[in-house]
Order: structure tokens, then C-alpha cells, then sequence
């Protein structure tokens, strides 16, 4: 064994880094599908509500989440191990170093020699996400139009989908081959400290983008309305400013043309905050409530009152969204993320950790074994040393640090759900999950290990938990 050991180590340090990176990735992927093949096993043989869920969750609804989320499991098997032979197909095949030569040539066909790197590296990166898009868009179609739709999420045409994956590559590069050039143009011109000057490029470009994304960004795949003047619209308004949040504007997103998941959030900095609910969100807004009924040939009276109990059975079964009291709950646990401070904890986390990684890729960036390990023999591209640094350098820190990051998340989530109980709003907060699960067909019972390890949200059944206590407040 020991003789095994010495042999590795007498190997060039190249060789050694190229092993040990593959070698890491496949124990992650190994890992990653140890974990996936318990939550499956949960998935197949949990056939019938379990005794704690028989209150929150008939039969019909768990028996159609178990079976979206055995084919999504059965899904992300397959992807993942296309990404992963792939990957390691790329790099053991110098894939890496034969897209930037193939680069250089386009460079060269345009009248730009070897010393433009910074254009070649921009040619580069159209090039990879090209690829990526590509290679990546019979997956996305699979998932869309046979899984998605099979369970009745899609609402996309194919046509649709085409057109907003061309829109969603031309975006992407508006935004990735600018902010790449200047990235890259610093860390050329910025000395021994231009890790300092990287940082807070990337720290600025950040919070631009996080501040321009709904306004002008979103709206480009998504009709954003503001919300209608109302009784919602008004709760929502003495909410946030019993907790002296800065409320601007309430937008409702047409997000029921693509898929019928629901979801919420706010943005903007300083006195400037906007909330966006989705339509699939709001039971009164649904267009796909208004469609069910439409199919059916009933339309119900708006206080209920003669209609027949199939009109009413109807109404209450309707698929998606909630009541104008459960939207408030949703909203008092996403405000009380603002108010406990998660979101600027989040931006201070991750600014110390971009700050970090830059710092140890000046200290990495002069090493050429490692650039000699992934083909890079007689150049050190500044570009191909961020991919190899950040992307699989730092691939075990990144790990650990998403799984902390997971368990961070779950406490923040109990945190928000317990501030929104002390706005009274526990019992509508429990309905909402409730609905919630059932419109996203969440399933609710999983493995310990594989929920410790990707849940970022704790399980519904541990947020039910936490809340029944003052469900009645």
C-alpha cells in the first residue's frame, strides 16, 4: 500500500491535481446519488398518508406528489449522469484547452492576434455557454414538455419555450461578456492588490444587478402589472408599514404562462423596496382558477350563495393559489427575512467569501502545474485560471460551504415563519404551506440524510409543527 502511495506522489504535480480533481467529482457525484437513491427509496415505498399527515393531506394529492417527485428523481439521475460523464469526457479529452485554441482561431480570422487575450477569453465564454446551451437543451425539454407537463405544471408552447431560451442566451451574454471584460481588464492592470480591486468590482456589480433585475431585466420574459387597488393591496400596505418597511410598489408577474408554480419575493435597497407576487400565488388573480372553471362550463356566484355542490365542490378543490389572509401570512414570513436582517447576513456571507476566494486565487494564480494540469502548458490565460480555481480548485471548500450555507438557510426559515406568527399570522402561515405544498405537489415525507443535506427549507411537516403551537393566535 505504501509503495501505491509513494508512486502517486512521484508522480508530477499536474498529473496529481488532474486526478484529484476527477477523483472528487465522481465522490461528489457518488454522494449526491447515495443521497437521491434514499429519498427514491422513501418515494416507492411510502405509498399511503402517513397517520401524522392523514389532517393536512388526503390521499389523491400525496399519491400525485409521489409521483412527480419519483419522476423527478428518476429525471435528475439521468441529467446527472450525462453532466457528469460529460465533464469528465471534457477535461479528460482536453476539451478545455481545445475550445480556447479553437477561440484564438476566430480571433485570428478577425485580425486579433494572441496578445488580445482579453478578446479571445470573451470568445471563449460565448463559445462554453453556447455548448452548454446546447447540450443542455434536450434536457430542459424533457423536463418541460414530459415531466412538467405530465403533472400538469407547463404552460409553455414549445414555441414559447424556444423563443425565451434564444431571449434568456442573448441576455445572459449581454450581461456575462461585459461585466467578464472589465472583471478580467482589473485583474490585469490592478498589481499585487488586484484582488481587493476584483472584489469590489464584482460586489458592485452584484448589487446593481439586484437592484435593475425586476425593473428592467424580469420584465423582459414576464409582464409585470401593479397590483390593483383593493382590499389586498391595502393589508399589504398597513403590514409593511407596522414593521417600518420601506414599501414602494406591489407588482403582480404573469408567471402562470410558463409554469403553474407560485412564488414571492421582494427587492430593492434602501427606502426603495418593491414586492412581487406571482399570479399563480393569489387565488383571485389565478388565471388558471378562472380557466379550470371555464372548462367545466361553471361559474360560480361571487358570495356563493345557490350554487350547487358541484360548483362548490369545485371552488374548493380549485388547484392553485390562496385566500387574501394566506398571501398576508406568505408575505409576513418573507418581510420578517428583512426585518431579522437574513437578507443583508446573506449579501455579508457571501461578500466574505467572494472576498476570500479572490484572495486565495492571487495567492494560486502564479502556479503553473496547475494550469499544465488541465492542458495549459505554454500560456496562463487569466480567464482559464478563474475556471480551474473557482470551479475546481475550490470545489471541496464549495461544498462545505453549501452545506453550512443549507443549515443556515433552515434556521432562517423557522426564524421568519416565528416572526410571522408574532404578526398573528400563524394560522393563515399554516393553510398557506399547506396549499402551497399541494400546488407545487411537495412531497412531505423524506429521508433525514438526504433533507440534512439539500433542504435549504425545512420539511413541511417540521414548519407545521412549529406553528401549531399558536395556530389558533
Amino acid at each position: 500500500m505504501w509503495g501505491s502511495l509513494d508512486a502517486v506522489w512521484e508522480m508530477p504535480a499536474e498529473k496529481r491535481i488532474f486526478g484529484a480533481v476527477l477523483l472528487f467529482s465522481w465522490t461528489v457525484y457518488l454522494w449526491e446519488t447515495f443521497l437521491a437513491q434514499r429519498q427514491r427509496r422513501i418515494y416507492k415505498t411510502t405509498t399511503r398518508v402517513p397517520p401524522e399527515l392523514g389532517q393536512i393531506m388526503d390521499s389523491e394529492t400525496f399519491e400525485k406528489s409521489r409521483l412527480y417527485q419519483l419522476d423527478k428523481s428518476t429525471f435528475s439521475f439521468w441529467s446527472g449522469l450525462y453532466s457528469e460523464i460529460e465533464g469528465t469526457l471534457i477535461l479528460l479529452f482536453g476539451g478545455i484547452p481545445y475550445l480556447w485554441r479553437l477561440s484564438g482561431r476566430f480571433c485570428s480570422y478577425a485580425g486579433f492576434g494572441t496578445e488580445y487575450e482579453i478578446t479571445q477569453s470573451l470568445v471563449f465564454l460565448l463559445l462554453a455557454t453556447l455548448f452548454s446551451a446546447l447540450t443542455g437543451l434536450p434536457w430542459s425539454l424533457y423536463n418541460t414538455f414530459v415531466i412538467e407537463e405530465k403533472h400538469g405544471f407547463n404552460q409553455q408552447t414549445l414555441g414559447f419555450f424556444m423563443k425565451d431560451a434564444v431571449k434568456k442566451f442573448i441576455v445572459t451574454q449581454c450581461i456575462l461578456l461585459p461585466v467578464s471584460s472589465l472583471l478580467l481588464y482589473i485583474i490585469k492592470i490592478g498589481g499585487d492588490y488586484f484582488f481587493i480591486y476584483a472584489w469590489l468590482f464584482t460586489l458592485v456589480v452584484s448589487l446593481v444587478l439586484v437592484t435593475i433585475y425586476a425593473d428592467y431585466i424580469a420584465p423582459l420574459f414576464d409582464k409585470f402589472t401593479p397590483l390593483p387597488e383593493g382590499k389586498l393591496k391595502q393589508e399589504i400596505e398597513v403590514m409593511a408599514k407596522s414593521i417600518d418597511f420601506p414599501l414602494t410598489k406591489v407588482y403582480v408577474v404573469e408567471g402562470s404562462k410558463r409554469s403553474s408554480h407560485s412564488n414571492a419575493y421582494f427587492y430593492g435597497f434602501f427606502k426603495n423596496k418593491r414586492i412581487v407576487l406571482f399570479d399563480t400565488l393569489l387565488e383571485e388573480y389565478s388565471v388558471l382558477n378562472k380557466d379550470i372553471l371555464e372548462e367545466s362550463g361553471m361559474e360560480p356566484r361571487k358570495d356563493g350563495e345557490g350554487d350547487s355542490e358541484e360548483i362548490k365542490a369545485k371552488v374548493k378543490n380549485k388547484k392553485q393559489g390562496c385566500k387574501n389572509e394566506e398571501v398576508l401570512a406568505v408575505l409576513g414570513h418573507e418581510l420578517g427575512h428583512w426585518k431579522l436582517g437574513h437578507t443583508v447576513k446573506n449579501i455579508i456571507i457571501s461578500q466574505m467569501n467572494s472576498f476570500l476566494c479572490f484572495f486565495l486565487f492571487a495567492v494560486l494564480i502564479g502556479r503553473k502545474e496547475l494550469f499544465a494540469a488541465f492542458g495549459f502548458y505554454n500560456s496562463q490565460p487569466t480567464l482559464i485560471g478563474l475556471l480551474i480555481i473557482f470551479q475546481f480548485i475550490f470545489s471541496p471548500y464549495n461544498e462545505v460551504l453549501s452545506f453550512c450555507l443549507t443549515v443556515l438557510s433552515r434556521r432562517f426559515e423557522f426564524q421568519a415563519d416565528a416572526f410571522a406568527k408574532k404578526l398573528g399570522k400563524a394560522k393563515d402561515l399554516y393553510s398557506a404551506l399547506i396549499k402551497l405544498n399541494k400546488d407545487n405537489l411537495g412531497f412531505p415525507v423524506s429521508d433525514w440524510l438526504f433533507s440534512m443535506w439539500h433542504y435549504s427549507h425545512p420539511p413541511l411537516l417540521e414548519r407545521l409543527q412549529a406553528l401549531e403551537s399558536s395556530k389558533q393566535d
